[in-house]
């Protein structure tokens, strides 16, 4: 039993001293000159020979102490067990600015750890206090004392900072409320808190973890502050747009002056919570507008963008998908760009395209992918050629717009198993019609008939001509239909070769189907497809009935189109409000009375162009 025990002891032994070495240096992210703080190196097994870097630009009040803590426990039976050695170092910073302390080294078992550097920001003192007011821009105002006269609007504030207050249209800023509050002890912030509209704007917010303080040298003073909420906002229009004051409410632990009542008061002091409200500034963000000479494939893309073009396959058979990809990256408002069209060669069946958002939102903005997938069928052989697809934007860094573009694809289709012998056009109805060639027509029987010689019976005569008079009708007949239904065919096919009129009477069906899916979003509450199949209503009707592509359609040039063809002034208005409504409202909060009222909106307005038969 004794030598079982020993060897249990010897391999928990052995596997601690297994046990990686971890050597770590720990120290303030913030100091302030003149006043004390402490550095410790940290190791997980016994160690020695502690070798200390040379604490330039620092001074070494005292050390190192060393001490050491050890556990052990028991979970289901399973023994674990912990050992931790620190080397601890009082030190005082010289002068403000930013250093670095080098690594330590120790030994564990004979052999030297080194552990990692640590950087310190140096705040410089705070200045004697002055009776002249302090500097109070950018920052909101409080009450001047509570029970114990130390919250004054120098101790306990909240900023309103913008990373920049002029940008252009569609250029993105953030907003950060921050506070500060010096000699205060803040319990904690409720969430009575009531943030600005942000009218103007498109806004995206920063995903808020737990709140951090950490020291600030500002106006003078060292602060403790802590990021209250973040936001990237993208300006919609140009001018001078104003950001409403936000109020934060914050819960506050005051000594109060009463009297003891024993002596357990006395020695440990009497608090109690006090709520204030605090307010963050207003602020104005001047919006310069984009310069004129906006590329034709402009659709309001600022920032800064790459695109990735790519293709399935050039040489394909008929009646076979291909499928061409475009991958815009960048940073910038990804979530406004409008997807770039194809023009498609006739002959080929386009499927709407797959849009595969992936972004992320950081202090800087949104940045990410945004990856389009277009399919088309070919339903006839030959050689067709895809014009390039152009995407047009302006860059922020260079303060111009640039137009990136596709290769021109040729592609080869061959004559596949299941084409028709005709090629066939689209209806317009979702039904194919087909139409042969002159020389796709055979003789596929024999029209020669050899004459009876035989005499003729008088009495069957009068029979004879009836049968040849039916004769007549079965050959005449079908004659006729068919010289109809030649007439018929060839209006239709003439009808479908003219795309735009073929897109011009299908437009109101499609927008009625665009509606009618975005009913079906708005009864499941699924705000992001309703706002999707809105916008797609509203634009894809007017680029059908105004025979222009969406990629080249913006706001500009339909109130152009719209009033060369007599388009009342208040209904191009009511034109350009839905379609800034839906484009805003699909990346801003809304509720659901906002979207019954975008939804009835986009209805009468297309039933306003329907009347107005443009």
């Amino acid at each position: 039993m004794r030598k079982i025990l020993t060897i249990l002891l010897s391999l928990i032994a052995l596997s601690a001293w297994a046990d990686e070495v971890v050597f770590r240096a720990q120290a303030p992210k913030q100091v302030v000159v003149g006043k004390p703080f402490q550095v410790t190196y940290t190791v997980n097994q016994r160690s020695r020979d502690l070798r200390a870097p040379e604490f330039t630009d620092f001074d070494v009040l005292s050390g190192p102490y060393t001490s050491t803590s050890s556990s052990t426990s028991f979970v289901n039976g399973r023994r674990t067990s912990s050992f931790e050695q620190t080397y601890t170092y009082m030190l005082m910073a010289q002068r403000a600015g930013t250093f670095t302390i080098g690594p330590a080294t120790v030994k564990v078992d004979g052999d030297p750890v080194q552990s990692n550097g640590v950087r310190i920001e140096v705040l410089p003192e705070d200045q004697q206090a002055t009776s002249s007011q302090p500097n109070t821009q950018g920052r909101g105002q409080s009450a001047r004392t509570d029970q114990a006269g130390q919250t004054s609007s120098e101790n306990l504030f909240v900023r309103t900072i913008a990373s920049k207050t002029r940008v252009h249209e569609q250029e993105a800023l953030m907003i950060t409320y921050k506070l500060y509050f010096a000699n205060v002890d803040v319990a904690q912030l409720t969430n009575n808190t009531k943030l600005p509209e942000f009218t103007g704007f498109l806004k995206q917010d920063l995903e808020q973890g737990e709140i951090q303080t950490e020291l600030e040298h500002y106006n003078g003073r060292n602060y403790q502050t802590a990021v209250l909420y973040r936001t990237i906002l993208y300006p919609q229009h140009s001018g001078d747009i104003q950001i409403d004051p936000a109020h934060f409410e914050a819960v506050l632990r005051v000594q109060t002056q009463q009297r003891p009542r024993s002596i357990f008061d006395d020695f440990f002091g009497t608090y109690t919570n006090v709520t204030k409200m605090l307010t963050a500034p207003g602020v104005t963000i001047h919006a310069a507008a984009l310069p004129g000479g906006k590329p034709a494939g402009f659709s309001g893309g600022v920032g800064k963008f790459n695109m990735v073009p790519s293709i399935s396959q050039t040489e394909l058979q008929a009646n076979e998908a291909v499928t061409i990809k475009i991958d815009i990256t960048g940073a910038g408002n990804m979530k406004l760009l409008k997807t770039p069209a194809i023009d498609w060669p006739e002959g080929f069946e386009p499927y709407d395209p797959k849009v595969t958002n992936n972004f992320k939102t950081s202090t800087s903005g949104v940045s990410g992918t945004k990856s389009i997938e277009y399919l088309a069928i070919p339903r006839s052989a030959g050689e067709y050629t895809i014009p390039p697809v152009k995407f047009s934007y302006f860059d922020i860094d260079d303060k111009a717009y640039k137009t990136l573009s596709t290769p021109e694809y040729t592609i080869h289709v061959k004559r596949g198993a299941g084409e028709n012998l005709s090629p066939t056009l689209s209806s317009g109805e979702g039904t194919m019609i087909s139409y042969a060639h002159k020389e796709d027509i055979k003789q596929l029987g024999t029209d020669i008939r050899y004459i009876d010689t035989k005499p003729l019976k008088t009495s069957g005569i009068r029979h004879q001509k009836s049968e040849i008079r039916h004769a007549w009708m079965y050959y005449v007949l079908p004659l006729i239909i068919a010289i109809v239904l030649l007439i018929v065919l060839r209006k239709q096919i003439k009808e479908n070769a003219d795309i735009s009129r073929v897109r011009y009477k299908r437009a109101n069906k499609v927008a009625q189907k665009r509606l009618k899916a975005a009913a079906a979003a708005l009864k499941a509450a699924n705000k992001d497809l309703f706002y999707e199949e809105i916008e797609r209503a509203a634009w894809t009707y007017l680029s059908d009935r105004l025979s222009i592509p969406t990629a080249d359609l913006n706001k500009e040039n339909i109130a152009s189109l719209l009033h060369q063809k007599g388009v009342s002034d208040s209904l191009i208005a009511e034109v350009k409000n839905v379609l800034s409504t839906a484009e805003f409202a699909r990346y801003a909060p809304s509720t659901d009375h906002a979207m019954d009222d975008l939804y009835t909106a986009t209805t009468n307005l297309i039933n306003n162009l329907e009347d107005q038969k443009i």
